[in-house]
C-alpha cells in the first residue's frame, strides 16, 4: 500500500436517473468500506441523500454538491486529499475527473488519481483514440468514423454504407446512441446525440451478432485475472443495461471462450488499467470472428452483476488495488479463504432481466 495515501476523495454518482442508479451506490459503499479498513480518511461527494453511502458513518465527511468541476475543486481546496477515486461514481465521477486533469485543478492541488490513470481512461472514452490504441496491438474494431458534426455523421455513413450504428463519447447508458437506415435517420439522431456529447462514432452495424462481456481485474503489479464472463440475450443493438444477461455465457465453444479471455486480458495490459474494467464484444454467431465494442474503465451496471454472481466484491478489490495492493495481498472478504488472485468458478447459471418500473414511466 502507498502510505503517503492518507485521506481520499471519492466522487458518487450523483442524483439517481435512468442508467445510473443504485449500482453505484453499492460500488461506491464497497469502495469507503475498503478505504476505512485500511485506516484511510475518506471524504464524499454525492448530491443524493437517499443513498447508502452518505449514511452515518459511511464515510468521514459527506459533501451534498453536484460531481462538477466547480464544486469538487472547492472541497479539494479544503479538505487537500491526497488521492482521488473516479471508478465508483459512474460515467458522471469519470467525466468530472477527465475535466478536472484537462483543466489543471488536479495537479494544481496535488491529487494523485488512484486506480487507472486519466490519459487510460480518456484512451477508453474517446472512440478515436481508443480504436488508435487497439490497432497498436492488432485488436480488431467495428470499422467506424469520428466525427464532429451532422454533415461529416452523413458523408461517413456514405461511405461505410448503410445500416450504421452511432455512438456517443464520454456518455451514459448508450446516451445518444443508436441504429440508422438512412439520410433522414441519421440526421434526426446526430442532431439529438450532440446535444449530449462533442463527438460521434459512426460504425459499421453488426446487428445480429451476438454480445459477450468479460468482466477484468489488473493491479499495478500487472497481475490479471477475468472475474466473470456474460452473454447478452438480446443480440448487439439492445444496450447491455437494458438486456436480458446470462453468466457465465452459455452458447460459447471452449476455443470461443478462451480466445475472448485472453483478448480481454492483452487489452485491459495494453491500455493500463489498474482496478476493474468490463470488456465489451460483438462476436458473429456462425464464426470466431470477433470486434471489440468497448471498454469500460469503471464500475458498470455489469459490474454488479458479475459481484453478485461470483461473490467476487469487485468494487472492494478495486479500491484496495487504487491503494497500491497486489491481488496476491488481499483475502476475498466474502469466501474469507481464497486471495482475490483467484478466479471464481461457477457452478449455476445467474440471470439478470431488467425492470422498467411502469408506474412511473408512462409509455414504456
Amino acid at each position: 500500500m502507498d502510505k503517503n495515501i492518507k485521506k481520499v476523495l471519492v466522487l458518487g454518482s450523483g442524483a439517481l436517473k435512468i442508467g445510473e442508479a443504485g449500482e453505484f451506490d453499492y460500488s461506491g459503499s464497497q469502495a469507503l468500506k475498503a478505504l476505512k479498513e485500511e485506516n484511510v480518511d475518506t471524504v464524499l461527494i454525492n448530491p443524493n441523500i437517499a443513498t447508502v453511502q452518505t449514511s452515518e458513518g459511511v464515510a468521514d465527511k459527506i459533501y451534498f454538491l453536484p460531481v462538477t468541476p466547480y464544486f469538487v475543486e472547492k472541497v479539494i481546496k479544503r479538505e487537500k486529499p491526497d488521492g482521488i477515486l473516479l471508478a465508483f461514481g459512474g460515467q458522471t465521477a469519470l467525466n468530472c475527473g477527465v475535466q478536472l486533469y484537462e483543466q489543471g485543478i488536479l495537479d494544481k492541488y496535488s491529487v494523485q488519481v488512484l486506480g487507472t490513470p486519466v490519459r487510460s481512461i480518456m484512451d477508453t472514452e474517446d472512440r478515436e483514440l481508443f480504436v488508435k490504441k487497439l490497432d497498436q496491438i492488432d485488436v480488431k474494431t467495428i470499422s467506424s468514423v469520428a466525427v464532429s458534426d451532422t454533415k461529416s455523421a452523413l458523408k461517413a455513413a456514405k461511405a461505410l454504407g448503410y445500416p450504421v450504428i452511432v455512438r456517443a463519447a464520454y456518455a451514459l447508458g448508450g446516451l445518444g446512441s443508436g441504429f440508422c437506415d438512412n439520410d433522414t435517420e441519421l440526421k434526426e439522431l446526430t442532431e439529438k446525440a450532440f446535444n449530449y456529447s462533442s463527438q460521434l462514432l459512426i460504425e459499421k452495424s453488426l446487428k445480429g451478432w451476438k454480445e459477450v462481456e468479460y468482466e477484468v481485474v489488473r493491479d499495478k503489479y500487472d497481475n490479471c485475472i477475468t472475474v466473470c464472463n456474460m452473454e447478452n440475450l438480446d443480440p448487439l443493438g439492445i444496450h447491455t443495461g437494458e438486456s436480458i444477461v446470462v453468466a457465465p455465457s452459455q452458447t460459447l465453444t471452449n476455443s470461443e471462450y478462451h480466445k475472448l479471455r485472453e483478448l480481454a486480458i492483452k487489452i485491459v495490459r495494453h491500455i493500463g488499467i489498474i482496478g476493474e474494467c468490463n470488456v465489451q464484444y460483438a462476436l458473429h454467431p456462425e464464426s470466431e470472428d470477433y470486434r471489440v465494442i468497448e471498454v469500460n474503465a469503471r464500475l458498470s451496471r455489469s459490474s454488479a452483476l458479475a459481484s453478485k454472481a461470483t461473490g467476487y466484491p469487485l468494487a472492494f478489490v478495486a479500491a484496495k488495488l487504487g491503494l497500491g495492493f497486489g491481488l496476491f495481498d488481499l483475502k476475498n472478504s466474502v469466501t474469507k479463504t481464497t486471495t482475490a488472485f483467484f478466479e471464481p468458478a461457477l457452478d449455476y447459471v445467474v440471470v439478470k432481466i431488467p425492470r422498467w418500473d411502469l408506474g412511473k414511466f408512462s409509455g414504456v
